[in-house]
C-alpha cells in the first residue's frame, strides 16, 4: 500500500517553470478567461440603459417665419422661436430607473453563474491532467517492472533455466507497454490543451499545474441539507428571481404609459404689419409671448399590448424559476447520489483490492526468479498490477469529478465557503 500511494502522489515534471495549484488555476481562469471578460463587458451594456433610462427627452426647438411677399405685400412678416419640453407623467423616468436596476442585478447574478461553471469545468480539466499524469507514472512503473523482468528472463537465459521464448515473450510486454505510455502522453497533451484553453493564459503564457488526487474525502452534509443549500446559493435561480421582479416592474411601467406624455412649449412671435392711410403706409410690429401644451388623447391606445406583453414575460419567467427549481433539485439528487456511488468504488479498491496488490506480485517475481513459476504467470500478475492501479486511479477520478459535480450543482464549496 505505501508503494502505491507513493505512485499516486508522484507526478512527472510538466516543466520547469512555477506550478499552479487547484485554487490558483481556478482564479487564473476567472481573470483570464476569454468567453468570461466578454460577458463582463457586457456589464457596460446595462450601465448604459440604466443612463439611458434616467434622461428627459430632449427638448425641441421651433423656428418658423412668414412673409406677404408672395402675396403683394412684402412689408408684410412674422417670425416665432419657440421651445418645447416633453414631460413624463405617471412617475414613468423612476419606473423605467426600477427596470435598469434590476436589469443590472440580473447581470451580477447570471455573471456568477458563468463563473459557477467555468469553475466546474476548470476543476474537472484540471483532474482529467492529473489523472493523465498519474496514469503515466503508473507506465512508468509498469516499463521498469518490464524491464527488470527482462533483466532476470536474459539471466536465466544465459544459465539454460528458460527458453529464448520466455525472453522474446517479456520484450513483446515491454514494446506494449511503452506504446501504451505514449498513448497516455497523448490523452495528457489533449487535457493540458483544454486547461489552459479554458484558462485563457496571455500570448507565450503556458501556466503548468500541481495537484493530486485526495485520498480521503470528508463530507458531512446529506441531501437534505445539500437542496436546500442549493435552493440559497444558486445564481442562476437569484437571476430568475429577479428576472422575475423586474417582470412585475414591466407590467407597472406598461400600466403607467397608458398615461400619455405632457409637451408644454413656449414661443415668443413678432409680428410685422403695415397699413396705408391717405397713401401714407404706416409699419406696425408686435411682439407676443404664447404657451402652448399639447398631450395625445388616450382614446383608441391605452397601451393594452404593452400591459399584455409585460403580463405574458413575467408569467414566462415564474415557469422558468418553477422549472429550474425542480432542475437544481434533479441535479443536486443525480450528484449526490454519483458521489455516494464513487465512494462505494473506491472503498472496494481500498479495502479489497489494493492492499494485497502489491505483495502478490513481489512474491511472483519472486517465484519466477527462484523457477517456481513460468514466465506467463508474472506477465499476468504484472498486467493485473496495472489494470487494477489504473481502475483505483480511475476511481479516485470519478469520486473526484462527482464532488465537483455535486460543489457545482449546490454552488458551494462543500469543504466550507460558498463558490
Amino acid at each position: 500500500m505505501p508503494g502505491i500511494l507513493s505512485l499516486l502522489t508522484s507526478l512527472p515534471a510538466w516543466a520547469e517553470t512555477h506550478r499552479l495549484a487547484l485554487p490558483q488555476v481556478v482564479e487564473f481562469a476567472l481573470q483570464n478567461n476569454g468567453d468570461l471578460n466578454a460577458f463582463r463587458e457586457e456589464k457596460g451594456i446595462r450601465e448604459a440603459g440604466k443612463t439611458r433610462a434616467g434622461l428627459l427627452p430632449n427638448p425641441t426647438l421651433e423656428l418658423e417665419g412668414g412673409t406677404g411677399a408672395l402675396t403683394g405685400s412684402s412689408a408684410e412678416n412674422s417670425l416665432s422661436l419657440g421651445v418645447s419640453q416633453e414631460f413624463f407623467l405617471a412617475g414613468k423616468r423612476e419606473k423605467r430607473l426600477a427596470i435598469a436596476e434590476r436589469e443590472l442585478e440580473m447581470f451580477r447574478w447570471q455573471l456568477a453563474d458563468r463563473e459557477r461553471v467555468l469553475r466546474e469545468e476548470v476543476k474537472r480539466a484540471f483532474y482529467d491532467v492529473v489523472l493523465a499524469e498519474q496514469r503515466i507514472a503508473l507506465a512508468d512503473r509498469f516499463i521498469a517492472l518490464n524491464r527488470q523482468l527482462l533483466d532476470v528472463a536474459k539471466e536465466r537465459l544465459a544459465a539454460g533455466d528458460i527458453p529464448e521464448l520466455e525472453m522474446n515473450l517479456v520484450k513483446v510486454e515491454l514494446a506494449r507497454s511503452e506504446g501504451a505510455r505514449i498513448d497516455v502522453e497523448k490523452a495528457l497533451t489533449l487535457n493540458q490543451a483544454k486547461l489552459r484553453t479554458l484558462m485563457g493564459p496571455s500570448h507565450g503564457e503556458s501556466p503548468k499545474i500541481a495537484g493530486a488526487f485526495t485520498t480521503e474525502i470528508s463530507m458531512s452534509k446529506g441531501l437534505g441539507d445539500l437542496k436546500p443549500l442549493a435552493a440559497e446559493k444558486r445564481p442562476d435561480l437569484r437571476a430568475l428571481e429577479v428576472e422575475k421582479g423586474r417582470g412585475e416592474a414591466d407590467i407597472t411601467l406598461a400600466r403607467a404609459e397608458r398615461i400619455p406624455n405632457l409637451t408644454a412649449g413656449l414661443a415668443v412671435k413678432r409680428d410685422n404689419t403695415a397699413i396705408e392711410v391717405g397713401g401714407v403706409e404706416g409699419k406696425d410690429t408686435a411682439y407676443t409671448i404664447g404657451l402652448r401644451l399639447s398631450m395625445p388623447i388616450p382614446l383608441f391606445d391605452r397601451n393594452q399590448a404593452g400591459v399584455q406583453e409585460a403580463k405574458a414575460k413575467r408569467n414566462s419567467t415564474e415557469s422558468r424559476l418553477l422549472a429550474a427549481i425542480r432542475n437544481v433539485e434533479q441535479e443536486v439528487e443525480t450528484a449526490c447520489a454519483s458521489y455516494l456511488n464513487s465512494e462505494k468504488v473506491l472503498s472496494l479498491y481500498k479495502t479489497n483490492i489494493i492492499p494485497q496488490l502489491e505483495e502478490n506480485l513481489n512474491l511472483t517475481q519472486e517465484a519466477y526468479r527462484l523457477g517456481e513459476v513460468g514466465i506467463l504467470a508474472v506477465i499476468q500478475e504484472q498486467k493485473k498490477f496495472f489494470e487494477i492501479n489504473e481502475g483505483y486511479l480511475a476511481a479516485l477520478h470519478d469520486r473526484q469529478s462527482a464532488l465537483v459535480r455535486l460543489e457545482a450543482a449546490v454552488a458551494t464549496d462543500l469543504s466550507g465557503g460558498a463558490q
